[in-house]
């Protein structure tokens, strides 16, 4: 997982069109102790409360020229809006393929015709490949998160937050308490702080 601090004081424009910000390590703090996970929020006993939204991954190599060009522009203006500090925060959500694989063996159960079994035995074997130690098999998955005290504050923000990020032509919704507990889950078992300021799990 990384987490990246920032705020529209730090982030620049680059050639390219792309977000740079610079990282900072003093956020660990911000997050514990915790008083309770309600609502999309993590609130904590200092009164503040931290939440965002997901966002969903769009890939903007696909697109034509015009549109590229107008996705980048509109999430420039939209980080330019923000007037507060946040964290861009990247986390792997492992995947749990026991469904796929509970579905594929039913399948097999009930077919018939010896090619397609044979067809379903290969891919639960790579399935259950996938399943051992040597694969890491996750979603990616992108948020931004801020703190706040006051939660008109809160709802105005995410509302903001959602509408900017479509007129970027881009999905977001508000954090679920899944998703807060799956960042904290990651970042406090095992995460390591670098140099630059961002938290990785291995």
């Amino acid at each position: 997982m990384a987490i990246i601090e920032a705020s529209n004081q730090n982030v620049n424009q680059v050639p390219n069109g792309a977000v740079a910000a610079e990282a900072t390590s003093r956020y660990t703090e911000d997050w514990v102790p915790i008083k309770n996970i309600m609502n999309g929020m993590i609130q904590l006993d200092n009164g503040y409360y931290v939440t965002g939204i997901k966002v969903s991954p769009k890939n903007i190599f696909i697109l034509d020229p015009g549109e590229r060009e107008n996705v980048l522009f509109n999430l420039q203006n939209f980080y330019n809006m923000l007037d507060y500090e946040f964290w861009l925060v990247v986390a792997d959500r492992p995947v749990d393929i026991n469904l796929y694989l509970s579905q594929l063996q039913l399948l097999y159960q009930r077919c018939t015709d010896g090619a397609i079994r044979k067809l379903i035995i290969q891919d639960l074997n790579k399935a259950n490949a996938f399943m051992g130690a040597e694969y890491n098999v996750v979603d990616t998955e992108y948020f931004i998160l801020f703190k706040e005290r006051k939660l008109e504050v809160v709802q105005k923000r995410i509302h903001n937050l959602i509408a900017g990020l479509a007129n970027a032509s881009m999905n977001s919704t508000q954090v679920s308490n899944s998703d807060l507990r799956m960042i904290l889950d990651n970042f406090l078992n095992g995460g390591m702080t670098t140099t630059f300021g961002t938290v990785r799990v291995s």
